[in-house]
């Protein structure tokens, strides 16, 4: 008999098994996936994905093997010793469980972090390299193509995403700033309004890319005025000036809080001005989105790439000035990248924040992806103008074998 097993960071793993001997129940058998939380003499201790936690004891018997992060089965899997797994870890144990949830394992298949880890470097390079962002503006089925709207501090650019049967798409789902949350999902699923990064190869001028992988959802875009700050429910209280509705936005561990200096929030604001005084096409479509509402999930902790996370590269002075690559327009997203990072007690009733925040769904609150304080000078110079460049293009996120490492 063959397991197929999904283990984290989209690996899938084969592996043999017998049915239980000595009449014992095939009930007693279970396997966990999750990460290492912490080793001891005795065993360690796993934190599995579902939420349970495991002590588990590894017999001398127990086999234990390491994959790479997106490796499809056990061929090319190499033995480990039980010393060199480490906290952080991520594993699947198969063994026979005990009433004290415990595991005795009999099998282990370990992925290790400095793995994980150097797949999800690669993987945001190449996500920056060969991927492209914006809004949607159109869907075609029946040929796979997908056309999307990049806003700039120079204008509008119109983008074809080629899709074929062998492009992965997946969608994020609707109260979650998670890519591991992400699911499979067929082109049918996206609509106009929503956001979208593909990666692939793109042509010479970037206006056609044949996607490998595309992710997209359903975000809402707010900006405006704070009204109320409450630490210790993790929550603020928005003014919204696009929906002129109060909204109340939850700020996680997953979200990505900067405050712009003043002086450089001036800055960006002068050339917003200038470039609403030389008209933006479709600047605030792009800011709106479908029923007036878009965003771009880019999130992590504290200014550090986590997880799947892609966020820009931190960008020089030069000729392309804050932020941008010489000769073309600043990319906001490495102005965000270099931005000092910020907590909810150091906003205060009064202050102007832009936030990307998840859809939501019936009563569930919003969770702020990447919240931007600071921006009084932005949001008077050109609301949504400010809005559309600030979050397109954008960046992924996720926490476990998440975009990059989950592929």
């Amino acid at each position: 008999m063959v397991a197929v097993i999904w283990l984290a960071n989209g690996a899938v793993a084969k592996q043999a098994g017998s049915p239980p001997a000595n009449g014992q129940s095939a009930t007693t058998i279970q396997q966990a996936i999750g990460s290492i939380k912490t080793i001891d003499e005795s065993g360690l201790t796993l934190a599995s994905d579902s939420g349970e936690q495991y002590k588990v004891t590894i017999p001398e018997t127990a086999k234990i093997l390491r994959v790479a992060p997106g490796q499809k089965d056990l061929k090319t899997a190499t033995p480990l010793q039980k010393s060199d797994l480490q906290v952080g870890d991520r594993i699947l144990v198969r063994g026979r469980t005990g009433s004290d949830h415990s595991l005795t394992a009999a099998a282990v298949i370990a992925m290790k972090q400095s793995d994980v880890a150097a797949k999800q470097d690669k993987d945001r390079e190449d996500w920056q390299k060969r991927g492209v962002g914006g809004l949607v503006t159109a869907v075609d089925p029946t040929t796979g193509s997908i056309t999307i709207s990049q806003t700039s501090f120079t204008g509008t650019k119109s983008i074809a995403v080629h899709t074929t049967k062998a492009t992965v798409l997946r969608r994020y789902a609707p109260n979650s700033v998670k890519f591991d949350d992400a699911k499979v999902a067929s082109i049918d699923q996206v609509k106009a309004g929503d956001q979208l990064r593909a990666r692939g190869a793109k042509n010479a001028d970037g206006t056609e890319i044949a996607a490998n992988e595309v992710v997209s959802g359903t975000f809402r875009n707010l900006a405006g005025t704070i009204t109320a700050v409450d630490p210790s429910a993790n929550t603020l209280t928005l003014k919204d000036v696009l929906s002129k509705q109060s909204v109340v936005v939850k700020v996680t561990g997953d979200t990505q809080l900067r405050k712009l200096p003043t002086e450089f929030a001036q800055r960006i604001a002068m050339r917003l001005k200038a470039a609403t005084a030389g008209g933006i096409p479709g600047a605030g479509m792009a800011a709106g989105g479908r029923n007036g509402n878009s965003a771009i999930p880019n999130q992590g902790t504290g200014g550090k790439a986590q997880g799947g996370q892609f966020p820009g590269a931190p960008g020089g002075m030069g000729p392309g000035g804050m932020g941008g690559r010489s000769g073309g327009p600043p990319d906001i997203q490495q102005i965000l990248a270099r931005m000092p990072a910020a907590t909810l007690t150091d906003l205060q009733k009064g202050d102007a924040v832009m936030i990307v925040s998840t859809q939501g769904g019936g009563s569930d609150e919003l969770k702020a992806i990447t919240m931007l304080a600071g921006v009084e000078a932005l949001l008077t110079a050109s609301p949504s103008a400010s809005q559309a460049m600030m979050l397109s293009p954008w960046s992924l996120s996720s926490s476990s074998a998440e975009a990059a490492a989950n592929p």
